[in-house]
């Protein structure tokens, strides 16, 4: 009842109201979109195709369009060229000085950056509508197949995917939320009813599971929600003792706080770096579909093989350590404590401080990029198993002696788990979270008591 009451107020709040009711709106011009296809393309037969490539990165871009990949609407790149935009520009940064003193400029380096960010999705987004176009004449769907329907489908696609950055710039500045992440979670949240279905049909109609199977699964979905929830919540507490010192006639000080550490610092956003970092050979092969190198390549390089899992993994736990050291610089935090006398019992002020932070947050970046990659795997052991038997030393062994189910999967589509549920709890958390802030400022309970309150992450993009 009271989370009832808080949606309630939430929408008594004129100015609240009416940004959660734009945010809406955007989103539901986002979804309409989403039902306008690309001319001269035989949508049906490109269907089957993606739902052969199901358990490929394929099947994880079509994910993130909310299945409009599949059906090749004029949103159907989605918002993954801006993600990949973003990731390259945040890698340039430690390596271009000219990008590095922009960052470091305020909000008129961010305007700079964020500009920069959009021409190159831009170019992005051309290469990868030609990689598609390609591959729509390739497999014959074309109904024109020339090079006026390849620029036709280039200009389309480009142009759905400016149209969805400026969606998410709009919700960000006039709604409520991070506009790309609720994107992201729009495209999966409608996913949700089709896998609902998926498992019906797998119990109640082919038999290819048994009840007992379903609940075990629905089960897993559940205490994965709740482990998510969980670890993102999670944070190391540093204490922080301010000494006493007399400014004019007052004195100040002498209170003792603490310095919140998070576990997943980096939210998903290492989780989205390294899946785009593995989608290229994916988006290489559409484009060069003759070439017998690309072709071996992506035969080792796919959700299942372990050379993918190697790679998926030691991605997500970089990218973890190379996010954390752009948004959090322990000498600059241990330097600001030191000029408003603040220390952390038992360690001396500056550099000493600063190590004894870094070392702690070594540790919990570790932690937290270990627990996005057990998250992130879940979804490829249940789609295509583990494919163990693919080794060249162990691989009969295993093939003779471990069950058929973990090393061919489970045929469960990505929504039970992985990136698809982190990104979608993570959304709904920051949002409630957005929202709840809102409330308690124009002195409204929120949706949670004040000694449960929703800790939010940071956007996704």
């Amino acid at each position: 009842m009271k989370w009832l009451e808080a949606c309630a107020n939430a929408f008594r709040v004129p100015d609240l109201r009416k940004r959660l009711l734009f945010t809406l709106s955007m989103l539901a011009v986002y979804r309409v979109g989403g039902h306008i296809p690309t001319p001269g393309v035989n949508t049906e037969e490109l269907q089957r195709i993606f739902e052969a490539a199901r358990g490929t990165t394929l099947g994880f871009l079509d994910l993130f369009s909310g299945g409009q990949l599949s059906q090749l609407t004029i949103f159907a790149l989605g918002i993954m060229p801006y993600i990949t935009a973003s990731i390259i520009l945040q890698l340039l940064t430690v390596a271009v000085p000219t990008l590095e003193r922009l960052q470091k400029e305020g909000e008129l380096g961010r305007r700079k950056i964020t500009q920069w960010t959009r021409y190159l999705t831009i170019g992005i987004s051309i290469v990868q509508s030609f990689a598609f176009a390609q591959l729509v004449v390739q497999q014959g769907l074309a109904y024109n197949p020339g090079w006026g329907f390849r620029l036709m489908m280039i200009l389309t696609l480009t142009t759905g995917t400016a149209f969805i950055m400026w969606l998410g710039e709009q919700i960000t500045e006039r709604g409520i939320g991070n506009g790309m992440s609720l994107i992201i979670f729009a495209g999966i949240v409608v996913g949700l009813p089709g896998a609902i279905q998926n498992v019906y049909e797998n119990v109640f109609v082919t038999g290819q599971w048994n009840v007992l199977a379903a609940i075990v699964i629905i089960v897993a979905m559940v205490s994965i929600v709740g482990f998510i929830v969980f670890v993102e919540r999670g944070e190391r507490r540093i204490p922080v003792q301010y000494a006493r010192r007399v400014v004019g006639r007052r004195m100040m000080g002498g209170q003792s706080t603490h310095l919140p550490l998070k576990v997943n610092a980096g939210g998903v956003i290492p989780v989205i770096f390294a899946s785009s970092i593995l989608s290229l050979p994916q988006t290489l092969t559409l484009m060069f579909a003759d070439s017998p190198f690309l072709s071996r390549l992506l035969e080792t390089v796919r959700p299942g093989e372990p050379l993918y899992e190697l790679i998926y993994v030691l991605g997500i736990v970089f990218f973890c350590f190379f996010y954390v050291s752009i948004i959090f610089n322990p000498n600059e935090v241990a330097d600001n404590m030191r000029k408003y006398g603040g220390f952390i019992p038992g360690i001396r002020s500056g550099k000493p401080s600063a190590e004894h932070i870094n070392d702690i947050l070594t540790k919990l970046t570790l932690v937290g990029g270990l627990y996005l990659a057990t998250i992130s795997l879940i979804p490829d052991l249940m789609i295509s198993g583990a494919k163990i038997h693919h080794l060249p030393l162990i691989g009969d062994w295993a093939d003779a002696n471990m069950p058929r189910w973990l090393l061919d999967g489970l045929n469960v589509r990505f929504y039970f788990g992985g990136t698809s549920l982190l990104i979608v709890v993570g959304v709904a958390m920051d949002f409630a979270n957005q929202v709840e802030s809102q409330l308690l400022m124009r002195h409204y309970e929120g949706f949670t008591p004040r000694s449960g309150r929703i800790r939010g992450r940071r956007s996704l993009a």
